[in-house]
């Protein structure tokens, strides 16, 4: 589960880039150097141009029907050359620097450029198309120098250092005092204080790197695609439902396969299609085709991969750092490798042994199956895995996802699910809207109220999986809340749900389910912003505190009261029976050895490739070979059963977006959110007065204040992990 992006600001080294994942390189494809801003003269666009003024839509939104692809180039070209312009003027200004004149102002500048940035690479994740795509390779380099040239520039960083060194007599406000000294310590985390020459330096390897992510993020799309599997003979689809089944035909009749089926991957490891798959030989099918992305053929991210990982660690040493998780970790709550290591240490092995009892009770299942049918019985491998787990849990609590799934129709879980628990806890109110533009035709917009019925936010819903979107599922922002600009937050949430043939419902499993409640955890953290500064808007927080309140939102998924509101029949409108309920959340905890293992190694793998040191990287032929040595010692060797929920060659969070040293900010966050979920379990649950503290304490700040300092107002005290390891039955592991 994805989650929205971190706004781009106007310096450092992280950019946001497809997928709405947080604060990516942004895709560059030359080595060229820009020279630092001079005062040059605004291009004119035309006045035709959708990004040529604000938007005159509700809320700002973006006028999706005037907006062409060929749109995006001019204005992405005009949009640099104002704020360019705009930076100059503050760089060169006369006057003494003070806080409006020049860190106002640069929170002013370049809405032209976000306005299109903003649209671009929302798009470019949820429905792109070749054109956005050559215009991503093309306008790269050029945006990855003109945020050097910002951030580089020694006339401006001397006036937001003087303001620094005078913070203390400036009289600001708190989030005012926020604002300038974040601004300075980007400013220095992007090189402000480099020589020349060693920023010249740092110029290069940044578009270099920002190419290498775009290449990266292109050819997984295209791995996603050409790795589909083909299956010819329908009796090979045994367990699969008719909805599923047809699904499958007409994804192949789209690619001119008629009378064949066609599984499409996800982005994971797993293949949530292996759980009904009969056929053994074509789970192994789908399963390799899965690991196997990326790894030579025409779609090869390894010596992407090897190019990325040693440019990350050389820049990382030349800012003076050990590594490129040193880098990335100080600016996060973590802090240090040291701390994320110790963290995923202390869970692992508990969730492992929790994992070889999962394997031990499926191979005794294959065992006796294999007895009963006088066949030999095989080793349990990593695409039997979700196959007999279903069957385990089938057999311990009575119950399949073919039971539930009717019960959890989208809308139903969307309006009386999702809405409902925000409107319990927060207040709010929705309204679809029909008569305003989207980009495409599955999306869906809605109108967001306050509690006191004021205009609060748009919401947009884009639910289904598409060939041109990229997979996963993630929380988007196409406007910021900002009292600077008076604006209110547009936020979107795309999912990736195969779409049922016309005419057939829409039915979620659980895990489709709690994605929704996830994601929307995101949208309400955009929504509920109210500060002053961009810069500090909505989710623009570190990774690791970023996914709290998502995760804090799934636990409505389950709850009781919320869960008896949406898991109605769809046909008959009946409710799930008591007796359901009671074994869908008995089995909660049902294989949270395995989920637990194979996110952990994924974080694992992530921290081994970025705290390598500048000169140690492997190189392209040595990549999986590093891989697998990395995962031996993650998983204690037992990796052969319980797989990385991401393989290096298709690990897009830390590859092509802003998760790299940072994939474990999920459990570091879910420590945050198991810790709220007590807390409002013990203070009466859904009601109004405990969302409007969480909300008054946290979601409202975004990055204003200190994100730990928040957690502790709301919570009373520090996090503890101990309703983390409850939750994923790992209570073993706590000291």
């Amino acid at each position: 589960m994805q989650v929205s992006p971190r706004r781009i600001s106007i310096v450092g080294l992280m950019f946001t880039a497809a997928a709405g994942l947080m604060g990516c390189d942004m895709p560059v494809k030359t080595s060229q150097v820009t020279p630092a801003p001079t005062a040059v003269p605004a291009l004119t666009l035309a006045a035709s141009s959708p990004f040529a003024q604000v938007s005159t839509l509700p809320f700002h939104l973006p006028p999706f029907d005037k907006i062409k692809d060929k749109d995006f180039k001019p204005a992405f070209e005009a949009g640099m050359a104002q704020q360019r312009q705009e930076v100059s003027a503050i760089a060169t200004n006369p006057a003494a620097p003070t806080f409006d004149n020049t860190i106002v102002a640069l929170e002013r500048s370049g809405q032209m450029l976000t306005r299109v940035k903003d649209v671009f690479f929302n798009l470019i994740g949820a429905n792109t198309s070749p054109i956005l795509d050559q215009t991503q390779e093309e306008m790269a380099p050029k945006l990855a120098a003109h945020e050097d040239a910002i951030s580089l520039d020694p006339q401006l960083f001397a006036r937001i250092e003087q303001l620094y060194q005078q913070r203390a007599a400036l009289g600001l406000d708190p989030e005012s005092l926020r604002l300038l000294e974040r601004y300075r310590t980007d400013f220095v985390r992007a090189g402000a204080r480099l020589s020349a020459a060693d920023k010249d330096q740092l110029r290069q390897m940044n578009q270099q790197i920002s190419s290498l992510t775009t290449q990266f993020q292109q050819t997984l799309l295209k791995q996603n695609t050409e790795g589909a599997v083909v299956v010819d003979r329908l009796h090979d689809l045994d367990g699969l439902s008719s909805e599923r089944i047809a699904a499958a035909a007409q994804a192949a009749s789209k690619r001119n396969l008629d009378g064949k089926w066609l599984i499409a991957l996800q982005n994971t490891t797993d293949q949530a299609i292996l759980v009904q798959l009969k056929n053994r030989q074509l789970r192994e099918r789908i399963y390799k085709a899965s690991i196997n992305r990326g790894d030579g053929g025409n779609a090869d991210n390894v010596a992407n991969v090897a190019q990325i990982v040693k440019l990350r660690a050389q820049r990382a040493a030349l800012l003076g750092y050990a590594s490129h998780a040193a880098y990335v970790l100080e600016d996060e709550t973590a802090g240090t490798p040291a701390a994320v290591n110790q963290m995923l240490a202390q869970l692992a092995p508990a969730a492992a042994a929790n994992a070889r009892k999962e394997a031990a009770a499926m191979q005794q299942l294959i065992n006796r199956q294999a007895k009963a049918s006088h066949t030999k019985p095989f080793k349990l491998q990593p695409w039997d895995w979700a196959f007999y787990a279903e069957q385990v849990r089938k057999a311990r609590y009575n119950f399949d996802e073919s039971q539930i799934k009717p019960y959890f129709e989208l809308n139903h879980v969307l309006q009386d699910g999702v809405f409902y628990a925000a409107h319990q806890l927060y207040g709010i109110s929705f309204k679809e809207r029909f008569d305003l533009p989207v980009y495409q035709q599955d999306v869906r917009v809605f109108e967001v109220f306050d509690k006191d019925g004021s205009p609060l936010a748009l919401f947009l819903f884009d639910p289904f999986a598409r060939e041109n979107k990229q997979g996963g599922a993630w929380m988007n922002t196409y406007v910021e809340q900002s009292h600077l600009f008076g604006t209110k937050a547009v936020v979107s949430n795309n999912i990736n749900i195969v779409k049922p043939p016309a005419g057939k419902p829409v039915l979620l499993t659980f895990e489709e389910v709690t994605t929704m409640f996830h994601e929307f955890g995101h949208a309400m953290h955009g929504m509920f912003s109210n500060v002053e500064y961009p810069m500090f808007s909505g989710t623009n927080v570190p990774p690791d505190f970023v996914e709290y309140p998502s995760q804090f939102n799934e636990m409505w998924a389950h709850n009781p009261q919320v869960l008896a509101n949406y898991a109605k029949h769809y046909q008959t409108g009946a409710a799930m029976p008591q007796a359901l309920v009671d074994k869908l959340l008995a089995a909660q905890k049902f294989n949270a050895g395995f989920d637990t293992s194979e996110y952990l190694a994924a974080a694992m793998l992530d921290q081994a490739w970025h705290q390598i040191p500048a000169g140690k990287t492997p190189a392209a032929k040595d990549v999986m070979a590093f891989e697998a040595r990395a995962l031996q010692s993650a998983t204690s060797g037992e990796g052969y059963v319980v797989p990385p929920r991401y393989h290096t060659a298709y690990f897009q969070h830390v590859f092509a977006s802003g998760y790299s040293a940072g994939y474990y900010a999920y459990i570091w966050s879910d420590v945050l959110a198991k810790d709220t979920e007590h807390w409002m379990n013990t203070h009466g649950g859904l009601k109004r007065e405990n969302g409007d503290l969480l909300r008054a304490k946290v979601l409202s700040h975004g990055y204003s204040a200190d994100p730990s300092g928040l957690f502790k107002d709301f919570y009373g005290r520090g996090p503890d992990v101990g309703p983390l390891l409850e939750a994923r039955g790992l209570a073993g592991a706590a000291e």
